[in-house]
């Protein structure tokens, strides 16, 4: 579709590295950059007297804990991307965690350390292909996903920690459009594209390495104008090896369901913008207690916080509109809790803990995309390769 964020594809693959921000160094060399020590976070003592300003000016005073807002802790920042791609896993012979990011420019960002330090990664040859999505699976195993017209929408997998890349799926055809990829398991995996002859794509491995179409008459039917957004690699949940829920944009707002692997599929209406080709839902996600979530609007007009937000507690057969919204555009929301959830996009952040019924601003961080891979290890991805983990109110 031509609405997306932009429009951007077999070859061998190995791995180079470089350090971030300096010109590329021997091959096969891994060179890190250091966490950054940057915070985004409201600071009361830096405007107008509020309540909250005073309540901790009194705590100051009488020697008591000052309860502290949420924020964002910068990872590393300073590369020449676009991140949209941001996934997480725990490394089952260490204590810590394997964080995946990709990008624009070829870019693909990763750490064994929690954030501490990063190596760059490449499929070799193909310095221009946009990396909407990356899978985590460990620390070694993630599957990428470029997006663009035809070949230059891709799928990759590496099982050596980016030193080879398998290509395992892309198609000539200039309709094909790959916008996100998500998986169960190491090996079921799905993939959502455009609209093809009307029909939204739906790809699917279930041995990690063979893609295969669902058959044209278990593919969902799109409406007229009605596509995907490859913006946060977030618009595909899946919640089983058989139950898929897809989030559409661009003149429709609709949440597609199937629970039996795309046999049959059921459509529900989301209340969220979708007035123009810019606009519609850009993530979907839920809760341990089957809290459904959706947020979205106008990419091209983020600073617009109308119709941004929705929730559903019937899994998905109906949507209400969230009460308060967020306070713009959100292409990314993520669970943290049973109620609640964490909400990204380019003008900044919001959290609700009513299962989004009501959100509140907390940071203006610019963000693309988001992942929970638990409440302590929630991470956000974005322009100038900024990534960057969640720090919580209750863990300052």
């Amino acid at each position: 579709m031509t609405s997306r964020i932009s429009r951007f594809a077999p070859e061998t693959a190995a791995i180079h590295t470089v350090t971030l921000g300096a010109p590329p160094l021997v091959p096969g060399k891994y060179n890190h950059l250091h966490r950054s020590k940057q915070k985004d976070c409201y600071n009361p003592l830096m405007h107008r007297p509020t309540s909250q300003g005073i309540l901790f000016l009194l705590s100051l005073a009488l020697g008591l804990p000052a309860a502290r807002a949420q924020s964002w802790n910068v990872l590393t920042s300073g590369l020449d991307t676009n991140l949209r791609g941001i996934s997480a896993a725990k490394i089952s012979s260490a204590s810590h965690i394997a964080i995946w990011a990709s990008g624009s420019h070829g870019v693909i960002l990763r750490s064994l350390d929690d954030g501490a330090t990063w190596t760059r990664l490449a499929v070799p040859g193909e310095p221009d292909l946009d990396f909407r999505g990356v899978v985590a699976i460990s620390g070694t195993t993630a599957y990428l996903m470029s997006s663009g017209e035809g070949d230059k929408s891709r799928i990759y997998k590496t099982a050596d920690g980016g030193a080879t890349w398998e290509l395992q799926f892309t198609d000539v055809n200039k309709a094909f459009f790959l916008d996100s990829v998500a998986c169960v398991s190491e090996i079921k995996c799905f993939a959502l594209g455009d609209p093809i002859n009307a029909k939204f794509l739906i790809l699917q491995t279930a041995d990690g390495h063979r893609w295969n179409p669902l058959p044209p008459q278990n593919l969902p039917t799109a409406l007229p104008k009605e596509g995907a957004f490859a913006a946060s690699n977030s618009n595909l949940l899946v919640t089983s090896g058989s139950e898929l829920f897809v989030a559409t944009g661009a003149f429709a707002a609709r949440v597609l369901h199937t629970s039996d692997g795309g046999n049959s599929w059921s459509a529900a209406a989301v209340p969220i913008a979708a007035d123009n080709a810019s606009s519609g839902i850009f993530a979907i996600t839920f809760s341990t207690e089957n809290h459904f979530l959706a947020v979205g609007g106008d990419y091209a007009n983020p600073g617009v916080a109308l119709r941004i937000a929705a929730f559903s507690d019937d899994r998905s057969k109906t949507w209400q509109s969230a009460t308060q919204q967020p306070s713009g555009f959100r292409s990314a929301v993520a669970a943290l809790g049973a109620q609640t959830f964490l909400a990204v996009g380019t003008n900044g952040s919001d959290l609700s803990q009513d299962a989004g019924v009501r959100w509140k601003a907390f940071a203006s961080q610019s963000f693309n995309a988001l992942f929970a891979l638990d409440a302590q290890h929630v991470f956000a991805a974005g322009p100038k390769g900024v990534i960057a983990q969640f720090v919580g109110a209750e863990s300052k």
